[in-house]
């Protein structure tokens, strides 16, 4: 277990990474930016051309990224625990999928951008449902036929999205794609997904010494006096939740979930401090934060003025590093 003086040097380090992140994100772009501009924007004080293009676009749209990277990256670390797989994700249920038919339907009806935002969070809402539905329908509940449901509802939705998108019309497509590969382009207010973060944390850290004995086996929890299966039930109902969120803000961007808690998880073995959740989960979603905030900057920077979807860049990052960890998996076992 880490020390606690350890423990708040390394999220001391994380929240000035994400500081600086967030600097980055509002100083770069085509319009040149100084340090100064950004600080009054901050600050609430100044005015002119830098200070309201900070404040009306990329304040905004830099809180939704690293809040996204922050849900993302803590849903994928209790997917690990409820699944006790360091290599799943929070897609690996069909939480995206059920959000993708949801938010392409309503791009197909031609319905404004809140009702999009609305019908990815219900197709979410829709899926988590299903799959907990069929994976607890005769009161039992092991991980295989939770994991099977949820890659069988995938793949449901994912049929039916590629049915969506054969019948769309051409001048539909190009928002569609954008959609399915994560843009944070047209994301709305940060708020509701800056809280949902928050209460994440909140709700789940006090849980931490149950997480760390799940991570170890349901035999050995339940004889410690954990409640496995109420704990199994709040850790799929928070981590759908955070993941539908972070979908409905940003649309589906791939491998923040699952490289940043295992990045994570390798660098506290490697720093000999285990498996433990009280550090985990913090510092996953500060670092996923982070590393969203920086994939975004560069996704609508690297050939200004034209963007990029920022689900591309995380995927380029996310596959090489994907398949590395893959390799060290039966190593790692935990």
């Amino acid at each position: 277990m880490p020390t606690r003086r350890r423990a708040l040097f390394v999220l001391a380090a994380l929240v000035g990474l994400a500081l600086l992140s967030l600097f980055t994100a509002l100083a770069a772009g085509t319009l040149t930016v100084s340090p100064g501009d950004v600080i009054r924007a901050i600050g609430g004080s100044g005015d002119g051309l830098a200070v309201e293009v900070i404040r009306g676009l990329r304040l905004p749209r830099a809180l939704a990224a690293f809040a996204c990277g922050g849900l993302l990256a803590l849903a994928g670390a209790l997917m690990q625990v409820l699944l006790r797989n360091p290599l799943a994700d929070p897609y690996v249920l069909g939480i995206s999928g059920g959000a993708a038919v949801g938010a392409l339907s309503a791009m197909l009806a031609g319905l404004a951008l809140a009702f999009v935002n609305l019908s990815a969070f219900a197709g979410a809402f829709a899926a988590m449902l299903v799959v907990f539905g069929l994976a607890h329908g005769d009161a039992s509940w092991t991980r295989t036929r939770l994991l099977l449901t949820g890659v069988i509802v995938a793949s449901g939705c994912g049929a039916v999205v590629a049915l969506i998108m054969t019948i769309a019309p051409e001048e539909e497509l190009r928002g569609m794609l954008f959609w399915l590969m994560g843009d944070l382009g047209h994301s709305s207010s940060p708020w509701p997904a800056l809280a949902m973060l928050a209460l994440g944390l909140l709700v789940m850290l006090p849980f931490s010494r149950e997480l760390n004995l799940m991570s170890r086996g349901d035999t050995l929890a339940r004889a410690l006096g954990v409640s496995v299966d109420r704990i199994k039930l709040g850790i799929y109902v928070l981590a759908s939740l955070l993941t539908a969120v972070a979908v409905t803000t940003a649309g589906s961007i791939g491998f923040i979930g699952l490289v940043v808690p295992h990045l994570v998880r390798l660098a506290m073995i490697r720093l000999g401090w285990g498996n433990d959740q009280r550090l985990l989960l913090p510092a996953a979603a500060l670092f996923g934060g982070s590393l969203l905030l920086l994939a975004d900057t560069l996704a609508r920077t690297v050939i200004a003025p034209q963007q990029l979807p920022v689900g591309v860049l995380t995927a380029l990052l996310g596959v090489p590093v994907f398949l590395f960890l893959l390799g060290r998996q039966p190593d790692e076992r935990r």
